[in-house]
């Protein structure tokens, strides 16, 4: 299975989980600021992370990639998704960045696999990355938890390499 691993990062953060991530799973690595809609198409199993901005929107070069290229068509494809956030400063929209991609991926026709579970993270009720009371992808908090990252990323792409 090709497995390819799609990040947009802003302060170096979430390039660096997708580094992590890519290691992990053999898997190619992309910033999506310099990828074409082409390239996501050719993997079958996509990982994309985000990192949170603003009043939880996603990370730019995101936002510029579905603008320039609009939605891939994903059929017959896995996507699991991570997101990086802060959970103190940011409570109510923590990690809103999975949810916006949750949803993007969701109407390409992919098949959605790494939901995680919320305990041990504070957020508000605003955040749209919870349904069903999971995370619709790996939530990480390199700013108040950064010492549960590794440990929650092995567990993460253990869980979706099985899904």
């Amino acid at each position: 299975m090709k497995i390819g691993v799609f990040y947009g990062s802003t302060m170096g953060a979430t390039e660096d989980v997708a580094e992590k991530i890519g290691l992990i799973l053999k898997a190619d690595v992309f910033n999506i600021e310099s990828v074409s809609k082409d390239l996501i198409q050719s993997y079958d199993f996509i990982i994309a992370g985000s990192s949170t901005w603003g009043y939880g929107d996603l990370q730019d070069d995101w936002s510029n990639f579905f603008d320039d290229f609009g939605i891939p068509n994903l059929n017959n494809k896995k996507v699991a998704i991570f997101g990086l956030g802060d959970q103190e400063d940011h409570k109510d929209v923590f990690v809103n960045a999975i949810g916006i991609l949750h949803d993007i991926f969701e109407s390409s026709g992919a098949t959605l696999v790494g939901y995680w579970p919320t305990e041990g993270y504070s957020y508000g009720s605003n955040t749209t990355a919870i349904r069903d009371n999971k995370f619709l992808g790996l939530a990480l908090d390199e700013v108040n938890q950064a010492q549960l990252t590794d440990e929650r990323i092995k567990k993460w792409t253990n869980q979706i390499v099985n899904s």
